[in-house]
């Protein structure tokens, strides 16, 4: 037998031992705890012979140089065209600390934050609605229900230093205006506009995300407005204001502080964004300490001015929450969502354990 048919004999050993290893694996279940060679149209990928036999920490067998590079959940043998192995890369660090570009599978187009609506709902409704999220939605209608009952008491106060204090009403004026939408569209034609003059591709992916995020929780807001019909503070005709189930269109859009109250659009336009931004660039901590405060402000600023009640907060919140990290983290490996761990927990959370929760606190 010749060296080169020899050689074949060994590259078809090699191989089938591989895929017997793979197949081993994914009967077993081993494959779901530890990482195995990538099968592409029943084929391994191969560099120069490499035997991507699986091995203690997940290590490739190097015949010549490579490295296991991740995809998913599965590793893969690679080398670079000179033989050399690439760079080590850190699966536990984000891209954009590992100076990485924006992932191949962020194939974002210019309609990107219209088409991916109807996906952005039906993943919400089904992450949301679930049985293991039962003890975290109970928790939020019962602090809504309890701040009902004190909402009165709560905005008097909020209600007279406004009227007194020519400073206070022209910050709670403008941070107002900040949840009000048009903010939130100005920043993002800000980040499209850069993106697109430095060609800056995670900026018109914010770009991008911040517009989706704002029409996707903004839906779900006016729906639930539409179908609550809660009277605003300076519109009250009770103590802790008026609630119209299911209210007449009609009269609805003539009289619409009457009936749009419930939840706080203001609150979960301005969370929703900050939460795109500050995900989308984790690096800049400054984001996030500039960015709940003003969030803080927004919902000072419509207890004051007689907008919102402050039940209409703890919706609005976990509504901006939610969607913003859902759209934010669309992209992510294996499409599951990561948490920062830099992040306040508001909104749907969890403890370490597990077991769900709503927290508003800090992590820093």
């Amino acid at each position: 037998m010749t060296e080169s048919a020899t050689i074949l004999v060994i590259r078809q050993i090699r191989r089938i031992i591989c895929i017997i290893t793979v197949l081993f694996s994914g009967v077993t279940g081993f494959a779901q705890s530890s990482e195995n060679c990538e099968l592409t149209n029943d084929i391994f990928t191969e560099a120069s012979a490499v035997d991507c036999a699986q091995v203690a920490e997940v290590e490739c067998t190097q015949v010549v140089e490579v490295e296991c590079t991740q995809v998913s959940n599965n590793y893969r043998c690679s080398a670079q065209e000179d033989g050399t192995p690439p760079p080590k890369s850190d699966p536990e660090k984000p891209a954009e600390e590992q100076g990485h570009t924006i992932p191949a599978t962020d194939s974002l187009g210019v309609f990107s934050m219209f088409t991916n609506l109807p996906t952005d709902w039906y993943n919400w409704s089904k992450q949301t609605f679930t049985v293991d999220n039962i003890p975290l939605i109970t928790a939020l209608g019962v602090m809504t229900a309890a701040m009902v009952v004190s909402d009165y008491e709560l905005w008097q106060p909020a209600r007279k230093i406004y009227a007194k204090s020519k400073f206070v009403r022209d910050v709670s004026d403008r941070f107002v205006d900040v949840g009000d939408g048009k903010f939130q569209f100005g920043l993002a034609i800000g980040f499209g506009l850069y993106g697109a003059i430095f060609s800056d591709k995670l900026a018109l992916r914010t770009a991008s995300q911040v517009t989706e995020v704002i029409l996707a929780c903004g839906t779900v807001v006016q729906i639930l407005k539409h179908v609550t019909g809660r009277e605003s503070p300076f519109t009250a005709t009770t103590r802790t204001g008026n609630w119209t189930l299911f209210p007449n269109q009609i009269e609805y859009h003539k009289r619409v502080p009457h009936f749009d109250a419930f939840p706080s659009g203001h609150i979960a336009t301005a969370m929703a964004t900050m939460i795109v931004i500050s995900e989308n660039y984790p690096k800049q901590k400054w984001i996030k300490y500039i960015g709940y405060p003003a969030v803080a402000l927004v919902g000072v600023g419509l207890t004051t001015t007689s907008i919102h009640w402050v039940s209409d907060f703890p919706l609005g919140l976990a509504l901006g929450y939610s969607f913003g990290m859902l759209v934010a983290h669309r992209y992510d490996s294996a499409g599951e969502q990561k948490v920062s761990t830099s992040v306040p927990s508001i909104g749907f959370s969890s403890l370490s354990d597990g077991t769900p929760t709503m927290q508003f606190t800090w992590k820093w």
